[in-house]
């Protein structure tokens, strides 16, 4: 026997309102109530797939569709030929006439609804002939007190009563997911959702259009959309169909998105308005760049010239300098040394970053001598890549020659793997020495936050053995020669003879934002971080206005170093899930990863475990050159803290010792405190001491607190020493600021006394501590405070369903148990016997009625 084979129904992602909508329609109009439903979007939005989606929901509608063709616009009645109604013989010239007919047509589809309800589909109205219109719009309107759903879809609709929907483009998420279903993902699903802007045919085209190898990964993903795609074909079709007038106008507006409302308006605004009404602009702008290249590959090359001359006359002064060169560049043959000559000049007024990149591009492409020709195309891509497009970037890079690998490196950095960097950095060094000693310091400072990232800190002599090659010959950068030597004393644990070196690169006056980065990071180094903050801010605003976004997820993970300091953990979390989204944008997956473990990690630290690990599967499912190995340790250390399970916060911030020099000063309180809780101080000393000079070198209290808080956790246990160190750490924990960590402290020095017996000396600190974390809205920390305080005999009872109250011993017990401890790690924890937390875990369950260590843990 035969089985035919299941269609495949469609997914429509991203569309549920739309399709919530025309449910809603269908069985009001089954009930005798219809009406209209007007679906406006662009071409490609998913139009038709809604419209096809009606009729599968409604199986037992009589369905009709009228379709808008092109070149049928100016032909009276053409549309009404696909209802169950006669056209006219003679087209109605009077209004008793027009109503006569409308009346007819009504009059038709409703006799039809008595027997089953209609629905009535008009695709691309905006093309549908006016006199068609104005019958389906006559029908739209009293739809309501039949059996007869209507929609138009379209790029506008008839002026009728009914609900207008606006498709919106997709999310990048959604449009993830319509990649998914066609088996693309990675980077690659990254890199066509930006080319599609949302757009779900591009989706399906660019899909559709990939090589087994663009797949693989082993041929470079598509610049565009195809041009045999369902999208450009879609625009095609619509511009074909404008008068010549307009289709000139179009391509001055396509080659020049720039102009003013006063030039558009020389260009004819009234043709205009012909392309807005079919699809093509929106505004003074095209619906989607497809249009733009359909209205560009549509022209030919004499049409684009006349059209670049045109606009070149159209731009005048100043201002309008290097557009104007550009437009004479595109009508003009190569080569013309004296016209890049003088694009590479008008070049150093832009500030937009891409524009930069194009026009280098251009002007390179009409030297005449390879190696400057080669040196331009270097520049151009810098622009691109600091402009955010690593793909543009790397595809003049490859025409560049050698000298781009200075760029070739930074890319690696930021979207790649730092070991790789390291090696490209330190070539382009090497050959930037003699020419260009500059850029060599450059190459230096990039290596060395290479080899910090990579955390092989001996592979920094090989930079500091160049640094001093540069400084024999003369060439010397003091700002960059500071870094390199500050640097290098920071990785020695030198961090008094740090301190002049990375003070002089902080207080460097200086508006290059890449300079203000290095100078906030070595503020951090220093502890200054109000100083940083203030750098970090400056520069985020240089990058933004000259367009280098490129630059902004390094800044802003900074900035996430610098908010923590602060104390200011929403903050913290705010800059890094804004440079996670600039990242993705610019297709740093390096840095991308590093801000989603930072997310973690701040997860984590507000005790928010489903949050912290939410980060944690996005890292796993996510296309990040390298997993952020040291915060995924130091985020997950902290959640084994939180619920008590010291050993196994130790054994992950042991791993650490690779970490960047940044991130091991930051997790060295916890490494101690994970050492502390789990019987092994020896292990946390040497760290212990790294930060404790650190901390001294600075000077920040809220550092020397940490360092006092380190020892005093060092000492032993109940010791007049451990006491001394907390009360000191107390002191020094700032007022204003810092009190997560102040509220850290107060708990553990209420716990180290209630762990030596003295129970009402360790209350105040307990209540203290509970109140600042409830103050900061860190419930798991609070209750940890509070299982304190029971424990030391404070009359807080825990509440349960029944009415009853658990002893001090078992809401601690509890407590841990639901915080995801075994019996063992609880009876180490409480010094207590496994065999006696067994009997308290049997007399909890018995008291609270529950069954499971899950049901505890949904109890309390």
């Amino acid at each position: 026997m035969l089985v035919a084979p299941a269609v495949q129904i469609p997914v429509l992602r991203g569309r549920a309102r739309e399709q919530a909508a025309i449910g809603h329609l269908l069985r009001r109009a089954a009930h005798g109530h219809g009406g209209v439903l007007l679906i406006e979007g662009d071409p490609g939005s998913g139009r038709s797939a809604l419209l096809a989606h009606a009729v599968r929901q409604a199986p037992g509608f009589t369905r009709m569709r009228v379709l808008g063709l092109p070149g049928e616009g100016d032909l009276p009645y053409a549309a009404l030929q696909r209802l169950p109604v006669a056209p006219p013989a003679r087209r109605p010239r009077t209004a008793d006439q027009r109503l006569r007919l409308c009346t007819r047509v009504l009059d038709a589809l409703v006799a039809r609804s008595r027997e089953r309800p209609v629905l009535c589909l008009v695709d691309d109205a905006e093309r549908v002939d006016p006199p068609s219109l104005e019958v389906l719009a006559f029908l739209a309107r009293r739809a309501g007190e039949h059996r007869i759903a209507v929609v138009f879809a379209g790029t506008s609709g008839p002026p009728v009563d009914g609900t207008t929907l606006r498709l919106a483009p997709l999310d990048p998420t959604t449009a993830t997911d319509v990649l998914a279903d066609h088996g693309v993902g990675g980077q690659l699903a990254e890199v066509l959702v930006g080319l599609a802007g949302g757009n779900p045919a591009a989706l399906h085209d660019l899909a559709r259009s990939l090589t087994p190898g663009q797949r693989r990964g082993a041929e470079p993903p598509p610049a565009g959309l195809p041009a045999d795609g369902a999208l450009r074909g879609a625009y095609r079709i619509r511009l074909r169909s404008l008068p010549p007038t307009t289709r000139r106008a179009l391509l001055l507006l396509a080659l020049d998105d720039g102009l003013d409302p006063a030039a558009l308006a020389r260009l004819g605004g009234g043709a205009l308005a012909a392309a807005e009404r079919c699809g093509l602009l929106r505004g003074a702008g095209f619906t989607h760049p497809a249009a733009r290249e359909v209205v560009c590959d549509d022209a030919t090359l004499a049409e684009r010239q006349r059209a670049h001359r045109v606009l070149a006359r159209l731009l005048t002064g100043d201002a309008h300098r290097l557009r104007r060169l550009l437009h004479l560049a595109a009508a003009t043959p190569p080569p013309d040394a004296r016209l890049a000559a003088e694009i590479e000049r008008a070049v150093g007024s832009v500030v937009d970053c891409r524009v930069g990149s194009v026009a280098l591009e251009r002007a390179a492409e009409l030297t005449p001598d390879a190696g400057p020709a080669s040196a331009r195309r270097a520049a151009a891509a810098r622009f691109a890549w600091l402009g955010g497009d690593p793909v543009r970037a790397r595809r003049l890079l490859a025409r560049s020659g050698a000298t781009g690998s200075l760029l070739a490196g930074e890319i690696a950095l930021r979207g790649g793997t730092a070991c790789a960097a390291f090696e490209l950095l330190l070539a382009a060094a090497d050959e930037l020495t003699a020419t260009l000693p500059d850029r060599a310091w450059r190459a230096l400072v990039l290596a060395g936050e290479a080899v910090c990232l990579d955390g092989n800190h001996g592979r920094y002599a090989a930079v500091l053995r160049r640094a001093a090659v540069l400084r024999r010959r003369g060439d010397l950068d003091p700002l960059r020669s500071a870094q390199v030597a500050g640097l290098a004393a920071v990785l020695r644990g030198d961090h008094e003879r740090a301190r002049p070196a990375l003070r002089s690169v902080l207080d460097a006056a200086t508006s290059d934002p890449e300079e203000l980065t290095s100078a906030a990071t070595a503020g951090l180094l220093l502890g200054d971080d109000a100083a940083a903050h203030r750098t970090l801010e400056r520069a985020a605003e240089l990058a933004r206005s000259s367009g280098a976004v490129a630059l902004l997820p390094r800044l802003l993970e900074l900035r996430t170093f610098v908010d923590y300091w602060l104390g200011s953990y929403e903050a913290a979390a705010a800059s890094a899930r804004e440079g996670l989204e600039v990242a993705r944008a610019c297709g740093q997956h390096a840095a991308a990863g590093n801000l989603v473990g930072l997310l973690a990690l701040l997860g984590a630290l507000r005790g928010d475990a489903p949050e912290c690990m939410r980060w944690m599967r996005e890292l796993r499912s996510g296309s990040h050159a390298s997993r952020p190995r040291a915060l995924v340790q130091w985020a997950l250390a902290v959640l084994d803290l939180v619920a008590g399970r010291s050993a196994d916060a130790l054994r992950r911030l042991v791993t650490m010792a690779d970490a960047t020099v940044l991130i091991q000063m930051t997790a060295a309180p916890y490494l101690v405190e994970a050492a502390a809780a789990a019987g092994d101080p020896g292990a946390a000393r040497a760290a212990a001491g790294m930060f404790d000079r650190w901390a001294a070198a600075t000077g920040d209290p809220t550092r020397r607190a940490l360092a006092a808080r380190c020892r005093a956790l060092l000492a032993p246990r109940g010791s007049a020493d451990a006491l001394e160190q907390f009360e000191q750490a107390l002191l020094l924990h700032p007022a204003d600021g810092g009190e997560f960590e102040r509220a850290r402290t107060e708990l553990l020095l209420g716990r180290e006394l209630r762990r030596a017996r003295h129970p009402r000396d360790a209350r105040p600190h307990l209540h203290r501590a509970a109140e600042g974390f409830a103050l900061l809205d860190m419930p798991v920390w609070a209750a940890q405070a509070t299982t304190e305080l029971r424990a030391a005999g404070e009359a807080c009872d825990l509440p349960t369903p029944a009415g009853l109250t658990l002893t001090a011993q078992q809401q601690r017990i509890a407590q841990l148990v639901a915080g995801g401890a075994t019996n063992r790690e609880v009876a180490a924890q409480l010094f207590l016997s496994t065999r006696t937390v067994d009997h308290h875990l049997r007399n909890i369950f018995s008291r609270l009625g529950v069954r499971s260590r899950t049901e505890l843990a949904r109890t309390l």
